[in-house]
């Protein structure tokens, strides 16, 4: 059983919502409702979740806001539920934390197998115990236990997904990462799409300084993975087609 936040603004959504995840016949759950953004800050500040059911068309705030504003204060799983499904708006929420996406109208059962697989990943997380000490590359330091991370002596506004990805690599300095492990140990996913592992790539290059023409710390072989380095001098093998056309340009 889970104690679940639905936050949907339509009353015979939320009612129809709480009614089936109350009564699923292998797992009912605790269900709270709210139906602004402001009110679902209010209650994730004050009850601990399991996870989070979140529409975008709000009242007061667009849930893409909201979710950039839960983000700041939770690591609770979200799981987008709109009618939207632009490629693009979905590619955003992911890389901005959402943990899945369901596109309306969808199926209670189809919710239901969703919460599970999010559930399944965040106890499996849950359980690690993060390294003890504070990983260094370079002028790069990552503290996983403070989930603190800085450049040359400056802090890192990270995501969570972006932490989690630049500590995991980080712990494993000029080893070159597989996709598959990434999805398997950032992510809690068997499978998936690597446009995922690029946008974050992305943005954690922007973040470092670099660009994937012009990487220091982050290097993509291309079909094989990803690895973290300390930074070499400027010279004749700097950008190299190794490190080129992996993900797109920040």
């Amino acid at each position: 059983m889970a104690s679940v936040l639905v936050v949907e603004d339509d009353p015979f959504v939320r009612s129809a919502l709480i009614r089936h995840l109350t009564a699923l016949p292998a797992e009912s759950h605790t269900v709270r409702s709210v139906g602004t953004a402001l009110e679902a800050l209010r209650e994730v500040a004050h009850v601990r979740f399991d996870v989070v059911i979140l529409d975008l068309g709000l009242p007061d705030l667009d849930g893409s806001e909201a979710l950039k504003m839960l983000r700041g204060i939770t690591d609770v799983p979200v799981i987008i539920a709109t009618a939207r499904d632009d490629e693009a708006e979905i590619v955003r929420l992911l890389n901005a934390g959402a943990d899945d996406y369901l596109t309306k109208p969808f199926s209670v059962d189809h919710l239901s197998a969703r919460m599970a697989a999010v559930l399944r990943r965040a106890r499996a997380g849950a359980g690690e115990v993060p390294p003890s000490r504070v990983l260094g590359v370079g002028g790069l330091t990552v503290d996983p236990l403070r989930r603190q991370a800085r450049l040359d002596g400056t802090a890192l506004d990270l995501t969570r997904r972006e932490f989690d990805l630049l500590a995991y690599l980080a712990g494993r300095p000029g080893v070159v990462v597989p996709r598959k492990e990434l999805l398997a140990e950032v992510w809690r996913q068997s499978y998936g799409d690597d446009q995922t592992i690029d946008v974050h790539l992305s943005w954690l290059r922007r973040k470092l300084g670099e660009t994937a023409a012009n990487p220091r710390y982050l290097h993509t072989l291309r079909g094989v993975g990803v690895k973290l380095e300390p930074p070499r001098e400027a010279g004749p093998g700097a950008g190299t087609d190794a490190d080129s056309g992996a993900e797109p340009q920040p």
